[in-house]
């Protein structure tokens, strides 16, 4: 696959051409940037329920390349609820493409690794406090707790990236 970038501004990605350009890490956790080794990847998850199992198995492999097997078992967890509310709550029904894309990117900056989803949908992700007997709701805690640090940053006219740093 060739990786295509252009922007609609200075430093406005759309949904449909996001890749992480050479260097990108969220602007939210740039204090946390240590020297060290930078590599990227990317994969489009189709909208499918497979794609958070092959999302998981995506970034497993990428860690074991990169040789960076401590992470591995709390990312393989936070690109799984990532990649559940990209699919969930990121598609679009009126999207003109169709549903998607869904793009997951690995970002190594150091011994540090960002995972970050860019959907097109408009939903703001937000922790929630569920009730007790309440299924669900709980995967941006999860993200929250095993992360450094997380965030979402808007895509432009629309869509989001929605990030976790991890160690």
């Amino acid at each position: 696959m060739i990786n295509v970038q252009s922007t609609t501004a200075a430093g406005q990605w759309t949904t449909f051409d996001w890749w992480p350009p050479v260097g990108w890490w969220p602007e939210a956790a740039r204090d946390l940037l240590e020297p060290g080794p930078s590599a990227s990847a990317t994969f489009v998850l189709p909208p499918t329920a497979s794609s958070v199992h092959c999302a998981r198995s995506y970034a497993a492999g990428v860690l074991a390349a990169w040789g960076l097997s401590e992470p591995a078992e709390n990312m393989e967890l936070v690109v799984s609820e990532l990649a559940t509310n990209a699919l969930r709550h990121g598609l679009r029904a009126d999207d003109p493409c169709g549903l998607g894309p869904v793009h997951m990117s690995l970002v190594r900056r150091g011994r540090l690794v960002a995972s970050a989803f860019a959907d097109p949908g408009s939903s703001v992700p937000a922790l929630r406090y569920s009730e007790l007997l309440d299924t669900g709701g709980l995967g941006l805690h999860i993200v929250d707790s095993l992360s450094l640090r997380w965030g979402w940053s808007a895509l432009s006219p629309h869509g989001k990236i929605v990030w976790a740093v991890l160690s």
